[in-house]
């Protein structure tokens, strides 16, 4: 049991680590996307630089390292109530990928997967409070902190098991991993989506 803990461990790691914001920057663009924008590996990255179709090819396929990660250790270890360490090691392995360096992205579309997968209407709702925070302020980053703190606070109260504790340091971890946007919010200086709704008075 140990042993197949550790393999699909270090599998979901692996899994984690494909950097498809370096791929398909590569392949299909012909550049580099860590030399561009922020030099992360990721959605947000990808759609300022390279479009919105390549950005959410990456979203899915990042979103999909985080699901496919469970799923597979639900199939050889059944129900269990630390599922979520293998989504949190996929999220590991996107922000330290060991095939691009060690420096990844933010891990948000990967650690989506976890509350999708454990906790759907959670999801939903947090789905909802990005957009309307998105829409609101202009500010991807902001409304990827909010929803990390709100998806913490909500599975530290109710969550159960490992699960509750793996996902709350995995949100916590998001949160870090923003700090500097969180600067440039305080500054004025982040990046404002076209997204965002300007009212008039």
């Amino acid at each position: 049991m140990i042993m197949a803990i550790t393999i699909l461990l270090i599998l979901s790691y692996l899994l984690g680590s494909i950097p498809f914001a370096l791929i398909i920057g590569k392949v299909f663009f012909g550049k580099d996307i860590r030399k561009m924008g922020s030099g992360n590996l990721g959605t947000t990255n990808m759609i300022r630089n390279l479009g919105k179709a390549a950005g959410l090819t990456v979203f899915v396929l990042d979103f999909g390292k985080g699901f496919l990660s469970m799923y597979i250790a639900s199939l050889f270890l059944g129900e269990i109530n630390y599922i979520s360490i293998f989504g949190a090691m996929a999220m590991i392995g996107h922000v330290f990928p060991v095939f691009a360096n060690f420096k990844g992205g933010k891990a948000v579309a990967t650690g989506s997967s976890i509350f999708v997968y454990n906790y759907p209407f959670l999801a939903l709702a947090l789905i909802i409070i990005f957009f309307t925070v998105l829409f609101l302020t202009g500010y991807v980053s902001l409304g990827s902190i909010i929803i990390s703190l709100v998806g913490a606070i909500y599975v530290a109260i109710y969550g159960v098991g490992i699960d509750r504790y793996v996902v709350t340091i995995m949100c916590l971890l998001v949160v870090l991993l923003h700090k500097k946007n969180i600067v440039r919010i305080k500054n004025g200086t982040e990046n404002i989506s076209k997204l965002k709704i300007n009212i008039k008075r």
